[in-house]
């Protein structure tokens, strides 16, 4: 019979806390392949293969989001063993949206994983709607965006819900994050949304955009 495993301290570990941790691991591995494959802005026939590998050689983290999203259109586009223009530029522009780095109007660099946001981005109304900011944000500071949602007769929680309408994502990302380029309560949006809960997940530039 297998031993449970222990944490550093010397206590047992849930299986679910195990996952999550592999998870959490492998998501920052990722993040700094990525960056590294995409420092010349190219994407070769030879990287995407050791991408998907590297997935294929993770099937626990590989069932959860986003390794299931980067798997599947990795899969897809290797299924015939040749990686063609139009296939390079989609994995480009999917491993761009895991790692983030897009910069915004005021000039900042992004580190928020653009992969979990609703596409199209919907229509955003501010009543009775309740919102969760995740990240930092270039608009302000969390208490002023905070302000900004409940002048518009918007409510602001401070987790993720089955009644959360909206989960913004600040641009700016968060040190707090448990992966670098997303954190808990985006995976557990992109969870719910998943299981039928109609939560939206928008950029912080979709929901500035709003504001107006």
């Amino acid at each position: 019979m297998a031993s449970t495993p222990l944490s550093p301290q010397g206590q047992p570990v849930t299986r679910q806390l195990s996952l999550a941790r592999n998870a959490t691991r492998d998501a920052n591995e990722l993040t700094g392949l990525a960056r590294g494959i995409l420092a010349d802005g190219a994407l070769n026939q030879l990287e995407a293969e050791f991408v998907l590998r590297w997935l294929e050689e993770r099937p626990e983290s590989v069932g959860v989001w986003p390794f299931n999203v980067l798997f599947q259109r990795f899969a897809d586009a290797l299924q015939d063993g040749h990686l063609d223009a139009d296939e390079e530029k989609e994995l480009v522009g999917l491993l761009m949206d895991f790692i983030g780095g897009g910069i915004t109007e005021q000039g900042i660099t992004t580190a928020a994983s653009t992969l979990p946001l609703c596409q199209p981005a919907p229509a955003v109304e501010f009543e009775d709607a309740i919102f969760c900011l995740t990240g930092s944000f270039a608009s302000g500071t969390r208490r002023e965006c905070e302000q900004e949602i409940v002048a518009r007769g918007g409510i602001s929680k401070s987790g993720v819900t089955k009644k959360t309408r909206y989960l913004v994502i600040g641009n700016v990302g968060s040190t707090d994050w448990a992966n670098t380029t997303y954190g808990r309560k985006i995976e557990k949006g992109v969870a719910l949304r998943g299981d039928g809960v109609p939560i939206s997940i928008i950029s912080e530039k979709h929901w500035a955009d709003a504001l107006r």
